[in-house]
């Protein structure tokens, strides 16, 4: 706004000097045919310095004018200048807001990434909750040895369900997540954040040519599982 402003004066200062140019330059050629006219007759040359006169008489406010305006133009660059001062720090300012909110966002993202993690193992934990009676009478009567796998350091940061979803593909191959759904018994969004997780944490790969998307473990997840199975094993 201020810069318009700034150019509307400026060009209305120069369509007034230009003006004043034109009925200067008028002006002088009128008094140049007056001088000539001095020349040829005496009683011309009286009539002609009145009308000098009264050019020079026509010229002085138009002068006074144009110091005014020029006065003004003065005026007008600075407060523009000042204007541009104040909206240069105002920047500033606002950046530095930005970047502050910028580190908040981080730290909201963080906290989402606990809170998901956290929602991942209370959905784990309901799962095993609704299972029957029977399933849980039968679990009590059968000890299950601890997975060996977790007992390894690139793996202890798993949950059971993970380490059950790596053994599962390291064994029988490439399989979607509607397939693992079946076998690990959770629900179709919990699945689909599952697989989505081990495979952005670089246990898995994924086939992008189809939907759904088939997974394997990658081939150094797969050495490790079954390094750790022959370990458990002997």
């Amino acid at each position: 706004m201020a810069h318009k402003e700034y150019e509307k004066a400026k060009d209305f200062v120069e369509d007034i000097v230009l003006s004043f140019d034109r009925e200067l330059k008028r002006e002088s050629d009128k008094f140049d045919i007056m001088v000539s006219k001095v020349e040829r007759s005496y009683n011309t040359a009286d009539i002609s310095f009145r009308k000098a006169d009264s050019i020079e008489k026509k010229i002085e406010p138009m002068e006074k004018q144009l110091g005014a305006f020029d006065k003004s133009y003065q005026t007008i660059s600075q407060t523009i200048t000042k204007n541009l001062d104040d909206n240069t720090r105002n920047s500033n300012t606002i950046l530095s807001g930005l970047s502050g909110l910028e580190a908040k966002l981080k730290n909201i993202e963080t906290a989402q990434e606990t809170l998901r993690n956290r929602i991942t193992g209370f959905e784990e934990h309901i799962q095993r909750l609704s299972v029957t009676p029977l399933q849980q009478e039968t679990r009590s009567e059968i000890a299950l040895p601890p997975i060996p796998i977790k007992r390894d350091k690139a793996l202890a940061a798993l949950t059971d369900t993970e380490i059950t979803v790596l053994e599962i593909l390291s064994k029988e191959g490439a399989k979607t997540a509607p397939e693992i759904r079946e076998r690990v018994h959770l629900s179709r969004e919990h699945t689909a954040r599952l697989m989505k997780k081990l495979y952005e944490d670089g246990y898995l790969e994924r086939e992008a040519g189809k939907i759904p998307f088939r997974y394997t473990v990658k081939k150094e997840m797969e050495a490790l599982l079954q390094k750790v199975q022959n370990s458990s094993a002997q």
